[in-house]
């Protein structure tokens, strides 16, 4: 894979609306019209969210746009897509997700090495109003302090 071809789509508003405990790096299961366009970057994770249903581990809401080529076999852009982690991976968020206030969210899709998409997920706890000024706060000096010794 040439490294122009380097596709990184981030979850921004995750890392403002939750706080990280923990992250993990998922396979996805996509059809062959999906993954061309993800290689397009016609995709998007800001509204999805992943949850456990029989022991497996699926997102639900992640955007991939048709692709352009596709024909009668293109896919749906919202569908509830399965997501491949271990099965020690799939135990420790399922313990995990019984905790009150913990979510699994996805944080950032990217193609790896191998031409193979995957997706960061984390577990993570929503942070509480305060905390999200303290994070503006915190933001806005890193930004001035830049901008000073620049």
């Amino acid at each position: 894979m040439s490294g122009k071809n380097k596709i990184n789509i981030v979850n921004r508003k995750a890392r403002f609306e939750y706080e990280f405990l923990e992250t993990f790096i998922a396979g996805i299961v996509l059809t062959g019209t999906e993954i061309k366009s993800i290689r397009n970057g016609k995709a998007s994770i800001a509204e999805a969210y992943c949850f456990i249903k029989d022991g497996e581990l699926y997102i639900k809401n992640m955007y991939i746009a048709e692709y352009e080529q596709g024909t009668y076999n293109n896919h749906d852009p919202r569908r509830v897509r399965k997501l491949l982690l271990n099965k020690h991976e799939l135990k420790k968020l399922e313990r995990k997700k019984k905790d009150v206030g913990i979510t699994i969210i996805p944080v950032r899709l990217f193609i790896n090495d191998k031409g193979l998409a995957k997706l960061e997920i984390a577990l993570a706890k929503g942070k509480k109003l305060h905390d999200k000024r303290e994070s503006i706060k915190e933001r806005d000096v890193k930004r001035d302090l830049a901008r000073k010794y620049k």
